[in-house]
This record gives C-alpha cells, structure tokens and sequence, in this order.
C-alpha cells in the first residue's frame, strides 16, 4: 500500500467536512487511519485531524489527495508548486490543476500565495511579471504561459456550513416552498446593505419574468435608490423591459388590463427593431424614444449592464453581446467589487454568473421553480440562499423590507 498523511482543520465537525473527507477516502479504494484527532470543545473553537491516506497505487493516491483537497484536506509535508509550459494556444498542460470556486492559495519558493480572480473550473496562470497566480479560463492560454499542474503545493480553504441539528424537526430542507418568506427576505437585506457597508456592488441577474410578473416598477425604485450596482441579463428581460415602454406589453400582454392586445405578438420584434435603427439602447433614451423602464432607470442612473445572447435570441437588440466568450469575459470585468448577488427568474445567467465568482460572496436566488433553485446549489454555487417565490412578490417585499430597515 502507498499512503500520505494530511492535515485538516477549521470547523471540521460542524461543517461534517471530516465526515466527508473520510467517506470520499473509501469511495474511491483507500483507507484511512486518524492518526491524531483534536476536537474543539465549544462552536466558536477549530477542530483538528491527521489521517493516513491509503492507497494500492501512486497513481490511485493521487487522485484520492486531489479529491480530498477539495474539501480541505492538505499534505501534512507540503512542496512547492509544479509549473508546465504551455504548447499549443487554448490548450491547458496535461495533467493542469482544475479550479473550485473556493479561496485557493499555492505554494511558491516555500511561501503560500493567494490565487487571484478565484472562480471555478478554469486553470492558475503564473505571472512572472506581476509574480502572481492568476485564475485564466482556457480559452486566455497562449502558448509559453505557465500554469500549475498536479495538485502538490496547492491548498483550498473550504467554504464551511455550521450544521446545526436538534434532532427530527419539520421544515428542514434547504429549500421548499411551504418555508416563510419574511425571513428570507430580512436576511436577503441584511446581505445587500451588508455589501453597500463594506463599499461593495450589489448585482442583480434579471429573467424576462420579472418584466412578465409585473415586477418592473419595484426594480426601478430598487436602481433609483441605489441598491442596484450591475445588471447582468438577457435579450429577453431588456426587450420585454423596452416592449413595455413602448407599447404597454410584453410579450404582447397587457401589464396593466392582462388583456392580448392586438397584433400583440408582433411588439418585441417592433421594439428591438426600433433600437437597433436608434443604434443602441442608450441612444433610444436620449432620443426620448424610451422613456420609462429597468433600462431606462439604469442608464439614467449610470447603472452599467452586461446583455448576453443566447441561441434563441430574436434581433437581438444592439446591446447584447452574441459571442459567449466576449460575454464572459465583459461579465469578469464588471464582477471585481462584487459584494452581494440577487438572481431572479433566470437559471442559465444565474449559473452562469455563480460559476464566474468565488464562493465567498453570497448569492440569493429566486424563482417559482425548487429545481431551479436547487441546481445553482448542485452547479458548485453551494453559498446560494433560495427562495421560492414569483419575481413582483419577491421585489416587492424586498423593496419594502429595505424601506423599513431601520
């Protein structure tokens, strides 16, 4: 048997991390021995383990310490990082180290370094210039940068969850609809002012529902006052959003009667088309064409917005950025100085989003649907708070929470 010993630390039992730790060891053909186990006496204080990973191959340990460090777990004889050049354009090293969207740091010339731009599923670059480690997507490798490989000298911190059990009690799922709301939304307050405090943005990510539900207005006040920093969405939210302005609808529905209105099937083609001959939503302000709306407020209020395009885009609008690539890369632009996310009736950009960001910064995700909210959480966005609820009733009692806050 091959084996290593590694070092756990932090809220290990509350957070179960030395549970799981143990359980991916066995599922995956190793044993393990806990050579020496410290547990905190009270919730405030660390816990500690040293377990000996075994394996029937290097090769078999290796995988079993990669996954383990995952959760947390590290190399109780930690080496400096291993770096590869890269040989071909878009294409990582063999054998690169794959992100997570937790806080990483790499060992470096015997010092532990913070990995910068933290976010999943992308690789570390090294800078020789800056002498830093930089988190690049793939499609930013050129051939000669350099980029970590393995998993020796690489040290995740895991985002840690106290689980608080008070034995068999009801209403114990993380999401359902039959749990309050009123609190829910209290604490979706705290998180937005939290951020404002601390001088950071709050973005939202808005579906087209929150235009179809009626929600508009609410959002407005929302940009107006000054708790909506970023917008992230789709052709669809800004061209229902920009229907209604123009023709009272969306999706050919009226927002005040309920009523079809005639040919009403025709106004978000008439709307786009009408922007594009402007040239850009922010000249179809100026011109006085749009004057009320989510769009209309965030150029106003010099709001900036990021519009990405989806293959079943109509138009789309001038704004929208049709390349995916381009889109996520203007998306990682506005994301420094993030603080809080609001995610309403939109699960790709949702995803999308939570995938760009690190797990530190927490996110409150809303739609009718469970599943939706559910997924951000099986996508690695495990900070998501959900709330099942429509989009106006959700913007609705988040603006007056925030009015009443004290």
């Amino acid at each position: 048997m091959i084996y290593e010993t590694v070092f756990l630390k932090g809220h290990i039992i509350d957070s179960l991390t030395l549970p799981k730790v143990l359980d991916q060891i066995l599922s995956l053909g190793g044993k393990f021995n806990i050579a020496e186990i410290d547990i905190g006496s009270t919730r405030s204080d660390l816990s500690s383990a040293v377990i000996t990973v075994e394996a029937q191959s290097q090769e078999a340990l290796e995988v079993i310490i990669g996954k383990v460090k995952i959760l947390g777990a590290e190399p109780q004889f930690v080496e400096d990082v291993k770096l590869e050049r890269v040989l071909f354009d878009g294409v990582f090293p063999d054998d690169f180290y794959s992100t997570t969207n937790m806080k990483t740091l790499v060992m470096y010339h015997g010092k532990w370094q913070s990995v910068v731009g933290q976010e999943m599923d992308v690789g570390v670059r090294y800078d020789p210039l800056k002498k830093e480690f930089i988190s690049t997507p793939m499609n930013d490798v050129t051939i000669g940068d350099l980029f970590v490989v393995g998993h020796k000298g690489v040290r995740v911190v895991p985002y840690e969850k106290a689980c608080v059990s008070h034995g068999f009690r009801f209403m114990s799922s993380s999401v359902s609809t039959e749990k309050p709301t009123g609190r829910l939304i209290l604490e979706s307050v705290r998180q937005l002012v939290a951020a404002k405090d601390a001088g950071l943005k709050n973005l939202f990510v808005l579906g087209p529902a929150v235009i179809h539900g009626g929600a508009s207005g609410a959002v407005v006040s929302l940009v107006e006052d000054g708790w909506i920093d970023l917008l992230f969405a789709g052709n669809a939210l800004a061209t229902h959003d920009i229907e209604s302005s123009l023709f009272g609808t969306s999706l050919g529905v009226s927002l005040t009667g309920g009523n079809y209105a005639e040919h009403g099937n025709e106004h978000h083609l008439r709307a786009i088309n009408l922007v594009r001959k402007a040239g850009s939503i922010s000249s179809a302000v100026e011109s006085g064409l749009i004057s009320s709306g989510i769009m209309y407020s965030c150029i106003k209020n010099n709001v900036p917005f990021v519009l990405a395009g989806s293959i079943r885009d109509d138009g789309p609008l001038p704004d929208v950025i049709t390349d995916v690539i381009d889109a996520q890369n203007v998306m990682r632009q506005h994301l420094n100085g993030v603080g809080a996310v609001v995610v309403v009736g939109t699960l790709l950009h949702g995803i999308a989003v939570g995938n760009l960001l690190p797990a530190s910064i927490p996110m409150i995700c809303v739609d009718t649907n469970p599943a939706s909210v559910t997924k951000f959480s099986d996508r690695g966005s495990f900070q998501c708070m959900g709330i099942i609820m429509d989009a106006a009733s959700f913007f609705y009692d988040l603006v007056k929470s925030l009015n009443e806050r004290i």
